[in-house]
């Protein structure tokens, strides 16, 4: 039996033979679209989050046009559409700010407007997941099309990775082992194309996590923005998102639970950002899909990290890609894998990935030469972090994942800037690093300085990691025993606003515990004396 056309939800415009339908193909043809592109084939909307104050996707124009040439050749109309851009590098306070404003944008330009299907064109940090959360509010066929990697950097024969090499040099100039002027020359190699960073931040983990849910095509993640194969796949997700929409394939159909599973262990095998924590959850919530914090403990906890890529090991998205990419990580932990989820395709996750190869065992591990042994998320609770905290295992210093030290205490980012150069500041390697007041109410956007640099004095000393605690994210490029999100936060009166100078503070990652040393009493007389911040950005 032949199955029943799909109706399609832009006909409501275009399909009418009345004042309505008049109205709505006759404006659109002032564009030079022929009549019969409205009789009846699907629109995609290409979901466009080009900019070029966003550098990761500066590019996208281009790729927005092989997406178009895909569409029209499975015999869709194409329709781009602009959304906000986020980008890490330049917006201010930060791009997570204004990670849910661009959802709604998102969101709101679909559900609003004749379109069957959407391709989501992705690249900096949080414009996957802001793309991500508004097409799962709207629940049609939706396929990503990430923009991809930069290609691999490069400074006086060395290979630099994005903003891990930035933070290295930065601190090499601190520590007084680099000149500021071989650190100034390294910047014109550190971004020598097109898109995003090569390093596992979070553009990509969450290019990586957007193939693992399902909702990118094979080897969408690890593509380099530049190789004609970027070219090759925005072109064939073109023609796939059509094919959907007769389909019916929806993003509720591929974004179920066990499709949030796989992303979860695929992030421990890639040594993903500490980021994806919040974005996979704010995916999954519109979804309704249950899905929580714990999770990612429990989930990710045996995976062991395969993926030598900086920050957590040596190489870069460009080898990532040439060694398989991530069908091949995928195959490799397939004992963890959900294997029967649905991916954007029409095809299972194994069917996409069981016989992918791998071309280097260097970069991607076997799984008994892990780069760690257990990688994935820990997520850290105890007296100091009752709503929970998150460290990387893969990008800690083992000697100090189980670690007792005396708290250094800096209230704002401000008074750590202030202070953190002072050659008499009371602090030693031991110590445990505290910022408080960054978090989502303390500092809009929960910005990215938990990877707080350590002292110019340690520094010097060939000190190069210390245990750091705040309520603040951190740069998925960045690396250290940097435990983040600490909830509830200090500016809402979680227990870290409580940390004074002097307190022990234990950090057990083996027994998932953040403990601080101080007697219950003396925090409840601390807590009567405390008052909370005055709410930032108020002027004056």
């Amino acid at each position: 039996m032949a199955k029943k056309p799909v109706k399609l939800r832009s006909q409501e415009w275009f399909g009418t033979a009345n004042k309505d339908g008049f109205l709505h193909r006759s404006w659109m043809k002032n564009q030079g679209l022929p009549a019969d592109l409205f009789d009846g084939r699907p629109v995609i909307g290409i979901c466009n989050t080009f900019s070029e104050l966003t550098p990761c996707n500066a590019h996208l124009r281009q790729i927005a046009e092989k997406v178009k040439r895909g569409v029209y050749e499975a015999g869709g109309l194409p329709l781009e559409f602009p959304v906000m851009s986020l980008g890490e590098s330049n917006l201010r306070p930060t791009a997570m700010l204004f990670r849910n404003l661009a959802s709604m944008d998102v969101e709101e330009s679909i559900r609003a407007n004749p379109i069957d299907g959407v391709v989501l064109l992705t690249g900096c940090d949080k414009t996957t997941p802001s793309l991500l959360m508004g097409a799962a509010s709207c629940d049609l066929p939706s396929i990503v099309v990430s923009g991809g990697p930069m290609l691999s950097g490069r400074f006086r024969g060395e290979t630099l990775g994005s903003g891990t090499d930035l933070f290295r040099f930065s601190e090499a100039v601190r520590g007084g082992e680099m000149s500021l002027a071989d650190f100034m020359d390294a910047e014109a190699g550190m971004s020598r194309s097109p898109g995003h960073c090569m390093t596992m931040g979070t553009a990509s983990t969450m290019a990586s996590m957007a193939e693992s849910l399902g909702m990118g095509l094979p080897h969408n993640a690890a593509i380099p923005a530049v190789d004609s194969r970027r070219n090759v796949l925005a072109q064939m997700a073109g023609r796939r998102a059509v094919e959907m929409v007769h389909e019916d394939l929806r993003i509720s159909k591929i974004l179920t639970r066990a499709a949030f599973e796989n992303a979860v262990r695929v992030n421990g095998a890639i040594g993903g950002s500490t980021n994806a924590v919040i974005h996979l959850l704010a995916i999954a919530g519109r979804m309704g899909v249950d899905f929580a914090l714990d999770d990612w403990d429990r989930l990710g906890r045996d995976v062991p990290t395969i993926l030598d890529l900086m920050p957590s090991g040596r190489f870069l998205m460009e080898d990532f890609y040439y060694a398989g990419g991530l069908p091949a990580v995928i195959r490799a932990i397939g004992e963890h894998i959900n294997k029967d989820a649905l991916t954007v395709n029409g095809r299972t996750i194994w069917e996409n990935c069981a016989e992918a190869p791998c071309y280097n065992a260097e970069v991607i591990r076997p799984l008994d030469k892990p780069l760690t042994e257990s990688g994935g998320i820990a997520v850290l609770r105890g007296n100091l972090a009752p709503g929970g905290a998150v460290l990387k295992p893969s990008a800690a210093t083992p000697a100090l994942m189980q670690h007792k030290g005396r708290a250094v205490v800096f209230e704002t980012i401000e008074d750590y800037k202030a202070r953190i150069a002072d050659p008499d500041l009371d602090i030693d390697e031991h110590c445990v690093m505290v910022l408080k007041n960054c978090g989502p109410r303390g500092y809009p956007g929960m910005a990215e300085v938990g990877n707080m640099g350590l002292p110019p004095k340690i520094l010097k000393r060939g000190i190069k990691d210390m245990v750091r605690i705040s309520d603040a994210r951190m740069s998925g490029t960045a690396y250290g025993t940097v435990v983040l999100h600490v909830a509830p936060e200090a500016a809402a009166g979680g227990p870290l606003a409580l940390v004074q100078e002097g307190d022990m503070i234990e950090l057990d990652v083996a027994g998932r515990r953040l403990h601080l040393e101080v007697a219950a009493d003396e925090l409840v007389r601390r807590r009567a004396a405390w008052s909370p911040p005055a709410p930032p950005m108020m002027g004056g």
